[in-house]
C-alpha cells in the first residue's frame, strides 16, 4: 500500500484510494448489510459494494504490476515505468464495471466511471488538482443518476449529488475538496430516512449511501492521511438483528409489538434479480433499457464504449436475459431468486428477508438454462465456453442464496475441485453445503426436479444425487481442431457426439450424430429424454429426435428446452 497522504490526484492516489476504500468497506460490510432495506431487503449491500471495489482495486494493481514488470509503455508525460492518471482511472472504472454486484454496486461502478471520464479527458496528464476533482465528482453524480431508469431520492444517488454539490463550493486542493464532499455526503445520508418511508419505518439510513460515505472517507484519507470516522449513527439493533439472520423490519416490529406501522401498499415486487455484462452498441442498449423497464424495476444500466453492466429485478428472468441476447452478447449472467418470504413482502406482513432454510446453487452453460434453473428456484452462475467460474464466484453465489443449507450443482466434471473449494469456504462461514458431483446440466435438471426443501437435508441430498446419477448425459458439438478420440481421428469442423464425456460418434451432420448417440443411450433403457438446444442447433433437430423417440421407444417421454449460447449444439439426458 503506498504511503498517504497524496498531494495531487495521480495514479498513485487512485491506487491508494482503492486500497483505503476496500479496507473501509471491509470493516463496514456487516453493518451496511444489516441496514439494507431498499430497494430489496436482502442484506447484501455491504458485501456487494466490497466486491465491486475489490474488482476495481485488483484492476488498478494489475496496471501497476504491468508497468513494474516493464510491460507498460510509459508513454506521455507519466514517468517511465509508472502508469499515468488516465491508466489508473480507466483500470479502476473497468474493474468496477466488470465486477459490479447488486443495485448499489452497479451504481457505484457508474460513479467511478463518471469520475474516470473526467480524469482521462486530458489524456496522459500525470495528475489533476482540486478543480479536476470537483469536476470529476459532479460528472460522477450526474452520470450515475442518468444510469438509473427511475431515480429515487433518499438513496445513494442523493448522497452522491450532495457530495458533488458540497465539493463545488469548496476552494483549495484535493484534500479540501474531498473533505467538503465527505461532509456533504454525511449530511445527505443523515437525511435519507426523511426522504424514503421504508428507511424511516426501519429506523435506518440508506445502506448504499452509507457505503458511498465510506468510499468518500477513504478519499479524504488519500489526501490528508486521516480517514474520518462516520458521523451518522447506525442502530446497534439493526446489526444485532442481521447477526441473528433477521431483517431490520422484523426486529423493529418485535420492539413495537403487533400494532406497528404497516408496509407499502400494492403487491410484492419481482421475484428475480438479473445481472449480466453485455457487449453491445449504444443504440441497442437504448432499446434494451426500454424493454427491461417494461419488464421489471430497479433497472440500472451502466458502462459504455461497447461494454455494459445490466441490473434489473423481474418476474421473468429468461425474458430479461433474452432481451440482452437480442441487444448483443450477454455473459457472466447471475440470476438470484428472492424466494417466497423475500424482501418484496410488505413490511406489515412477514419478515422481508429472513434467511431461508435451504437453497440450490447451480452452474449452467447457457442463458436459457439459467432462466430455467432460476424459475425452479435455484441461484445460478453462468459458465460460458472458455470462461469457467472461479471458486470465489461460487462462494458469492452461495452467499446470495441466503440459506442455512445449500445444495451445490457444478454441472461440469472439470469444475468439481473448484466447487469443492467453494463449498469448503462456505462451510467456514457457517453454511451447511452439500456438493452433488453433477457432470452435465441435464444431470442438474434431474436433480433439481426431485428437490424438496421441506424434507430433511440428508434425504434431499440423497434423492437429488440418485436422480443425477441415474441420468446418462451426452452432447453434440463441433471439433475445433484435428484430434485423436476414442471413436477415431476427427478433423476441425467434424460433428462430435459425446456420451458421458467420451467421443462416441464422428459425423458430418448434427441431426444424424444426435440420433446415433440417442439410440445408443436408449438401448440400455430409459424413461425420459431431455433435449437442450443451443442457439446454433439446426432447425428441426428437436422435432426429428422427438419423432424418433415416439416411434421407436414406447413409454419414453421427451422434453425440450432452449439453452441459449451454451457451447454444445445439443445436450441430451436420458433418465
Amino acid at each position: 500500500m503506498p504511503q498517504v497522504p497524496q498531494t495531487f490526484f495521480d495514479a498513485l492516489a487512485v491506487r491508494t484510494w482503492c486500497g483505503l476504500a476496500l479496507t473501509a468497506l471491509g470493516r463496514a460490510r456487516e453493518e451496511i448489510d444489516a441496514i439494507n432495506v431498499y430497494p430489496v431487503a436482502d442484506g447484501d449491500t455491504g458485501t456487494n459494494l466490497y466486491l465491486t471495489v475489490e474488482s476495481a482495486a485488483t484492476a488498478v494493481e494489475a496496471v501497476f504490476a504491468g508497468y513494474e514488470a516493464g510491460s507498460g509503455s510509459g508513454a506521455g508525460s507519466a514517468p517511465a515505468g509508472k502508469p499515468s492518471l488516465a491508466d489508473a482511472a480507466r483500470a479502476m472504472a473497468h474493474g468496477a464495471l466488470i465486477g459490479a454486484r447488486g443495485n448499489s454496486g452497479t451504481i457505484l461502478a457508474q460513479l467511478l466511471r463518471g469520475m474516470a471520464q473526467v480524469l482521462t479527458a486530458e489524456g496522459e496528464t500525470p495528475h489533476t488538482d482540486g478543480d479536476g476533482l470537483r469536476l470529476a465528482l459532479r460528472h460522477a453524480a450526474d452520470s450515475a443518476r442518468q444510469a438509473v431508469a427511475h431515480p429515487v431520492e433518499g438513496t445513494v444517488l442523493s448522497v452522491a449529488s450532495a457530495a458533488a454539490d458540497a465539493a463545488e463550493g469548496a476552494e483549495g486542493d484535493c484534500g479540501t475538496v474531498a473533505r467538503a464532499a465527505y461532509r456533504g455526503a454525511c449530511a445527505a445520508l443523515a437525511a435519507t430516512p426523511g426522504q424514503l418511508a421504508v428507511l424511516e419505518r426501519a429506523g435506518v439510513v440508506d445502506a448504499g449511501g452509507r457505503g458511498l460515505v465510506a468510499v468518500l472517507a477513504a478519499l479524504v484519507g488519500t489526501f490528508t492521511g486521516e480517514v474520518p470516522g462516520l458521523s451518522v449513527a447506525v442502530p446497534a439493533a439493526a446489526v444485532a438483528a442481521h447477526a441473528r439472520g433477521e431483517s431490520v423490519q422484523a426486529a423493529d416490529r418485535a420492539d413495537d409489538g403487533p400494532d406497528g406501522e404497516g408496509g407499502e401498499s400494492g403487491e410484492g415486487g419481482p421475484a428475480f434479480e438479473v445481472i449480466y455484462l453485455l457487449e453491445a452498441e449504444d443504440s441497442a442498449v437504448a432499446r434494451l433499457r426500454q424493454r427491461l423497464d417494461a419488464q421489471g424495476d430497479s433497472l440500472v444500466v451502466v458502462g459504455g464504449d461497447g461494454l455494459w453492466n445490466v441490473h434489473v429485478h423481474v418476474d421473468d428472468a429468461g425474458a430479461a436475459v433474452e432481451a440482452g441476447v437480442e441487444a448483443g452478447r450477454p455473459y457472466r449472467i447471475r440470476i438470484t431468486h428472492f424466494g417466497a418470504d423475500d424482501a418484496h413482502t410488505r413490511a406489515g406482513e412477514r419478515p422481508p428477508r429472513e434467511r431461508v432454510q435451504r437453497a440450490v446453487v447451480a452452474v449452467v452453460p447457457g442463458e436459457g438454462l439459467a432462466g430455467l434453473y432460476a424459475e425452479a428456484g435455484a441461484t445460478t452462475v453462468l459458465a460460458r465456453p472458455g470462461e469457467p467460474p472461479a471458486s470465489g464466484e461460487l462462494v458469492e453465489a452461495v452467499r446470495r442464496a441466503h440459506a442455512r443449507e445449500v445444495v451445490l450443482l457444478p454441472n461440469d466434471a472439470d469444475l468439481r475441485h473448484t466447487a469443492a473449494a467453494a463449498a469448503e469456504q462456505a462451510r467456514t462461514e457457517g453454511i451447511r453445503v452439500a456438493l452433488i458431483p453433477t457432470r452435465s446440466a441435464v444431470q442438474g435438471i434431474a436433480a433439481l426436479a426431485v428437490h424438496e426443501p421441506d424434507r430433511r437435508f440428508d434425504e434431499d441430498v440423497v434423492s437429488m444425487t440418485s436422480a443425477a446419477g441415474a441420468t446418462r448425459y451426452a452432447e453434440v458439438t463441433v471439433a475445433e481442431r484435428q484430434s485423436w478420440t476414442m471413436a477415431g481421428i476427427c478433423q476441425a469442423g467434424d460433428v462430435l457426439g459425446l456420451i458421458d464425456g467420451d467421443v462416441a460418434v464422428i459425423a458430418s451432420d448434427v441431426t444424424a450424430a444426435a440420433e446415433t448417440i440417442l439410440n445408443r443411450m436408449l438401448a440400455a433403457g430409459g424413461e425420459l429424454v431431455t433435449l437442450v438446444l443451443g442457439d446454433e442447433a439446426p432447425e428441426g433437430v428437436a422435432e426429428h429426435l422427438e419423432t424418433r423417440v415416439r416411434e421407436a421407444y414406447l413409454a419414453v417421454d421427451t422434453v425440450v428446452y432452449r439453452g441459449g449460447r451454451q457451447g454444445a449444439l445439443v445436450l441430451i439426458g436420458v433418465e
